[in-house]
């Protein structure tokens, strides 16, 4: 909203300040100041004059003129003009040497097509009064001589422009605006609307409201013998154009410079061109309109139209029809102000990407008591300015609308702010932007007397704030303040007035808790040992497209491809909540790998979003008119996909890093493997590894990680397959689990360490070249028994000592007992035992036996 401080002081009784003071009062009552412009402050030595002689020069490539100008002083100026819509004797402003337009443009004395011109004379635009450039500005012949042109039409201005959030409409208005800056200086306001338009005993048109959900005040006024050519004065024309609007015809001009007064938009019809009664109702299935921007449009069954007899002939409170617009030879007007419903006209003009000055108030919601006043002023105005006749009809539909209430404490915005505001300042303030306030609680709205969706109660507050009788008041905001719906509003209002510098700064107490839960402490203790290993944490957007599903080369019945779609993506490429937290951190990788890293390792801990067997295919919509019912809870629980704690990682080219102390080593996908154990180990949970076929892992090489007997994930090589789809680097491995599936039963223990010292054997066994290490492992520590400490890998061979097929795993076993030292015969009898069931389940041997 642009609002001109001239045209604001004709509202407002501003003390001598600047618009830069006005900007702040108004900053600090909550209206966000986006810059303020200047118009005139640099332009002098314009003036008035009057053409007494024009001479045409000739063998040119355009007209050109040599004007004798009048101008207050001793003797004419001379002065070559290219513009040839003036003759001798018109007044016109004239630049002399030495003078500055807007811009910073100077004008000075200098020879031009064989003549000395000493100054210019001025077109409109030149003047920074508008876009029109077709011609000089030619001014009323009454005009004296010589006058100050900067003070004769007012050039020096300062426009404030603010940003309006969508809960102030109001303030998309110079009315609204002006009475923000009358309370904010508390000085008089004198509100434009404040009319009094002559009664009416019969219809203007005839018309009435189809559907009352789309609209319910519908108002007309005629104007007859109006006069086409009748352009609007330079007054409008400037104000229309400093407020951000392009002036167009008078009948035009007059219903924006109302809109831009009021706030109410209106709209004009050629009367000539309309046929039969005016309807307000929604659309039919194939209707069509060609609106004024000549773009024949598909209507949509939640449209709002304008209709007579011939169809639709305007989208409500969008943009009208071009078959009824004011032409050059429109004589007879009817002007049309409505209000329209906010979300109706949001739909709507989103539906057809069509924004317009009108449609940006009424999706934000219009002063529902603005239509029949407006109308006034504007046939008003067609008459002053236009000459035209206004007709003695009026057409009111209406549909009745019970004006919202809401009680409160007196003491609730106190209790809000942390300041305790008197009663009387809080009534004070409510009337101030308009409210109508009454002591007590208005019985009405506890028997439930008025329209449900017009009240809102303070029964609850005042429940808890232990308030009743008088310390209560009933509110009833004015029409022009939509935003004001429930207690808060008023509580905001109050503490905005008052100022939000007096609020005190003060820390909330914490409340007493638990600190952080079990599994937040995982995640952090996960996040810590992963990156003290070199992982660097992502994070990536939760959302993937149906070529990442595919990419992964997931068959079609695999659980990961049933994804929850988004009713509005950000992206049309991803339009589903992820159900692995792969492909972001795999995208993460090719992207730093094309930026020159090329040994990375990664890792991310997040949901994911995995459908329920049976959800329901989208989730139900309640209405924010009260809390839902346990059962509306039960079916809303039902519908949302199951969102479990994941973490994966992913590790491409050196895990170890080569450099002058040796040759370094390539990450492997025992590295994936042994991340997974680091993760559950701070669960204290020691995983169990098993040979696996999982997309997207290479079949040969991927394992199954397992919590007992619960599965928790899957860690190996990435297919070949996938490696290709997206781009990653040769032998990329990955590894994803599922957090919430490790056992969390508290706070880790640590273990008991014993005094006694510990038993070394070693044992290397020949086994088949298949058979999976951990196999052998598990055989071992079960046979071994619980005098077993802990078992290592530390050597595999495979050659000709072992033969054909075979290889040989070397182990180291230590024992340890938590109350005595072990004797070498119990030792040897334990790593026999181990030995033997590893013979009976995996068919090892013992090497050299």
């Amino acid at each position: 909203m642009k609002a001109p401080l001239s045209w604001l002081r004709e509202y407002v009784d501003l003390p001598p300040v600047t618009a830069h003071e006005v900007a702040e009062r108004l900053t600090a009552a909550g209206l966000k100041l986006e810059r303020i412009i200047s118009h005139g402050h640099d332009v002098k030595n314009v003036v008035v004059g009057e053409v007494l002689e024009i001479e045409e020069l000739t063998g040119f490539k355009k007209p050109i003129r040599h004007c004798k100008v009048e101008v207050g002083e001793a003797t004419p100026r001379e002065i070559v003009c290219g513009a040839s819509n003036f003759v001798a004797g018109d007044r016109v402003p004239v630049v002399l040497p030495g003078g500055v337009l807007p811009g910073g443009f100077e004008v000075g004395a200098r020879k031009t097509y064989g003549r000395l011109s000493e100054g210019m004379i001025c077109s409109e635009r030149e003047l920074g009064l508008g876009d029109d450039h077709d011609g000089i500005m030619v001014l009323p012949p009454e005009t004296p001589i010589g006058t100050d042109v900067v003070e004769l039409l007012g050039l020096r201005d300062d426009v404030i422009e603010m940003e309006i959030s969508p809960d102030i409409s109001y303030a998309m208005s110079m009315r609204g605006v002006a009475r923000e800056a009358a309370i904010a200086f508390g000085v008089p306001f004198h509100d434009p609307a404040d009319l009094q338009p002559p009664a009416a005993a019969e219809e203007a048109w005839p018309a009435w409201i189809a559907d009352a959900t789309a609209c319910d005040r519908f108002v007309l006024r005629e104007v007859r013998g109006f006069d086409p050519a009748a352009k609007s004065p330079l007054w409008m024309r400037v104000r229309l154009t400093r407020a951000g609007m392009r002036p167009v015809s008078l009948a035009v001009d007059i219903t924006n410079y109302v809109m831009l007064e009021m706030g109410q938009p209106l709209h004009a019809f050629d009367r000539a061109k309309l046929t039969g009664e005016i309807v307000v109702r929604r659309a039919e299935p194939g209707e069509r309109l060609e609106t004024l921007d000549h773009v024949v449009r598909e209507l949509h069954p939640e449209d709002i139209l304008i209709t007579d007899q011939s169809g639709p002939i305007s989208m409500a409170g969008t943009m009208g029809g071009l078959a009824t617009e004011i032409s050059e030879t429109t004589t007879d007007v009817v002007i049309e102000a409505a209000h329209f419903s906010a979300p109706g006209i949001s739909r709507e003009s989103r539906a057809h990407n069509l924004v317009s000055e009108s449609s940006k108030r009424f999706e934000r919601g219009v002063d529902r008591e603005l239509p029949v006043v407006a109308t006034w002023r504007a046939v008003t105005m067609l008459a002053e300015l236009g000459g035209a006749a206004i007709q003695p009809g009026l057409t009111h539909a209406e549909v009745e609308v019970e004006p919202a209430r809401i009680a409160i404490p007196a003491a609730y915005p106190g209790q809000v702010g942390g300041v305790p505001y008197p009663k009387e300042t809080v009534v004070r303030r409510l009337e101030q932007v308009g409210c109508t306030v009454a002591d007590g609680d208005d019985p009405a709205i506890r028997r439930g007397g008025v329209a449900p969706t017009a009240v809102v109660t303070g029964g609850e507050i005042a429940a808890r704030l232990a308030v009743t009788g008088p310390d209560m008041i009933t509110v009833t905001p004015p029409s022009w303040r939509t935003d004001l719906t429930d207690p808060a509003d008023l509580a905001e209002e109050v503490i905005r007035l008052e100022g939000y510098d007096g609020l005190p700064s003060v820390l909330p107490k914490a409340p007493a808790g638990a600190g952080l839960t079990e599994t937040q402490r995982l995640r952090r203790r996960v996040g810590r040992v992963l990156a003290d290993h070199g992982y660097v944490e992502v994070l990536s957007y939760p959302f993937i497209g149906q070529a990442d599903l595919d990419n992964l080369q997931l068959p079609a019945d695999d659980d990961r491809r049933r994804a929850t779609r988004l009713t509005n993506p950000i992206s049309d490429d991803e339009p589903y909540m992820r159900t692995t937290l792969l492909p972001g951190l795999l995208k993460t990788l090719v992207r730093n790998v094309g930026r020159g890293f090329a040994d990375i390792s990664l890792f991310e801990s997040g949901l994911v979003y995995r459908a329920k067997p049976g959800a329901t295919a989208t989730a139900p919509v309640f209405g924010v008119e009260r809390a839902p019912a346990g059962e509306e809870l039960a079916a809303l629980e039902a519908a949302l996909p199951a969102q479990p704690e994941r973490l994966a990682v992913v590790l491409a080219g050196e895990f170890e890093r080569s450099g002058w102390w040796g040759k370094g080593r390539q990450a492997t996908w025992a590295d994936a493997v042994e991340a997974a154990r680091m993760a559950a180990a701070q669960a204290g949970v020691e995983l169990r590894v098993a040979a696996d076929q999982h997309e997207p892992w290479h079949p040969g090489r991927c394992a199954a990680l397992y919590a007992g007997d619960t599965l928790v994930g899957h860690a190996g090589e990435l297919h070949p397959r996938v490696i290709e789809a997206y781009g990653l680097p040769p032998r990329t491995c990955a590894m994803e689990m599922e957090l919430t599936r490790l056992d969390l039963r508290g706070p880790v223990n640590a273990p008991a360490v014993s005094a006694y010292p510990v038993a070394t054997q070693d044992v290397a066994l020949i086994v088949a070249a298949g058979t999976p290490e951990a196999s052998v492992a598990a055989a071992l520590r079960e046979g071994a028994g619980d005098l077993l400490e802990s078992i290592r890998l530390f050597d595999v061979y495979t050659g000709a000592q072992v033969g054909e097929g075979n290889k040989s795993l070397a182990y180291t076993l230590r024992f340890r007992a938590p109350e005595r030292t072990l004797t070498v015969e119990e030792t040897t009898a334990a790593r026999d035992a181990a030995v033997a069931l590893a013979a009976d389940r995996v068919g090892a041997s013992l090497r050299g036996a």
